[in-house]
């Protein structure tokens, strides 16, 4: 059983809302992991070595002021939609929804103010769902409550934030057990609406603040991937892996493999066997340290990305700089895009999809998928009653539907296993 303490991490800027960030620490005999308030933000993660020292292996901050800067998503939950969707515009039920651009000419990861940072300043409702004529969202953090071995985040997303259609609440669990950290994500809507949810955490396995990932083994479990134009937009075909710089079928050491296929860096979807059930779909070795990650998801999509971005301008912990390939992110998501490269005729869903837990009034709790054990209720690993109404994803040669409906729980989990060898 992991131990969990809360700390002060500090104060929000009042131009950013204010209120208190907390730090809740999860510790077990072989890894230490630390998570913010602000975004859901893993702000340091500890494994041993073969020697069994420890070692902090996640970029990002020592302080809060890090973390309110401009930063590229050091640790975060980020959404509505993780990744990219094109010129930020989508159609449902025949509207269109035009986001925020903030990635060129498309919107990146839920858009200017996405679950990563703090939302104050948008127009919506309240945070019981009153409306705010002329004012703004009140909601400014994650409200956490502490589980016995790990710590689960709420918030309420109103219709209508970033551009996004229907009122959204969501749910991530962070729990810790052994060597392996879970983060599981569910959300419900009040109206259809796209959602891809992941954690960006950027790894180096040989310890934050070192200059690369080059002598890491980099192994991911993806007959094909998605093809991508030059704003990092999947054009729609799925191509085979087989005999291409893509194929990571067999471990590769990641700095000889760019160099052989004159690859600049991978940021790409690697495309995974649909399903529910938990796999296996990535693993990272760090031989001269012995330190090894597996990656175990149900989630359809894997977009593994080498730090291109980082160019050493960013003090993070300790004064480490980071540039360039100095950090691996392995972001388990829906497909980029997947929302303009499906159709949308019937209910599909991308993954286990099941009714809103309710309490015994039949009125939905907030909280009740966290825990039976510390809620009471039913638990959330639990498939709805056989006679209730499922939405079964429709045959799509391609692209999963990301779309969620009212009366849906989105519902995905990923599992990070550390070790050594």
């Amino acid at each position: 059983m992991a131990e969990v303490k809360r700390e002060n991490f500090g104060h929000m800027p009042m131009e950013d809302g204010g209120g208190e960030v907390e730090k809740f620490v999860l510790q077990s005999d072989s890894v230490r992991v630390e998570i913010l308030s602000l975004g859901c933000i893993i702000a340091a993660l500890e494994t041993r070595d073969r020697a069994k020292q420890f070692a902090d292996i996640v970029l990002g901050f020592d302080t809060l002021e890090g973390y309110t800067r401009k930063h590229p998503f050091f640790g975060a939950v980020v959404g509505r939609v993780a990744n990219r969707i094109a010129k930020g515009k989508f159609t449902v039920d025949g509207k269109e929804y035009q986001l925020f651009l903030n990635n060129g000419p498309n919107s990146l990861h839920g858009g200017a103010r996405g679950f990563d940072k703090v939302n104050v300043g948008l127009p919506g409702e309240g945070e019981r769902g009153t409306t705010l004529p002329n004012a703004f969202s009140l909601q400014v953090l994650w409200s956490p409550q502490i589980l016995p071995n790990g710590v689960c985040f709420y918030r309420l997303s109103p219709d209508g934030e970033e551009g996004y259609p229907g009122e959204l609440k969501v749910w991530v669990t962070y729990t810790l057990n052994g060597s392996e950290l879970a983060i599981n994500y569910r959300a419900q809507t009040s109206k259809k609406t796209p959602i891809s949810l992941t954690n960006h955490a950027y790894f180096n396995l040989a310890g934050q603040g070192s200059p690369d990932i080059y002598d890491h083994e980099i192994s991911i479990e993806a007959d094909s991937y998605l093809p991508v134009d030059d704003t990092k937009i999947p054009t729609g075909e799925v191509a085979a892996v087989q005999g291409t710089g893509f194929d990571l079928r067999q471990p590769v050491q990641l700095g000889k493999h760019l160099k052989q296929f004159h690859l600049d860096g991978f940021d790409h979807n690697f495309c995974l066997p649909l399903g529910r059930a938990r796999r296996l779909v990535a693993r990272a070795h760090h031989p001269p340290s012995g330190r090894t990650m597996e990656v175990h998801t149900t989630q359809p999509g894997l977009q593994f990305y080498t730090g291109n971005n980082l160019d050493g301008s960013l003090k993070g912990k300790g004064a480490a700089t980071y540039p360039k390939h100095s950090a691996f992110c392995l972001e388990t998501q829906n497909w980029p895009d997947a929302v303009n490269k499906v159709s949308h005729s019937g209910p599909v869903a991308s993954g286990p999809v099941w009714r809103a837990v309710r309490n015994a009034q039949g009125g939905e709790m907030p909280w009740g998928n966290c825990s039976r054990k510390a809620m009471g209720t039913q638990p959330s690993l639990v498939p709805p009653h056989p006679h209730s109404p499922v939405f079964i994803a429709s045959p799509q040669p391609h692209f999963p539907s990301p779309l969620l409906l009212p009366g849906e729980e989105y519902n995905h989990t990923t599992w990070l296993c550390f070790g050594t060898a």
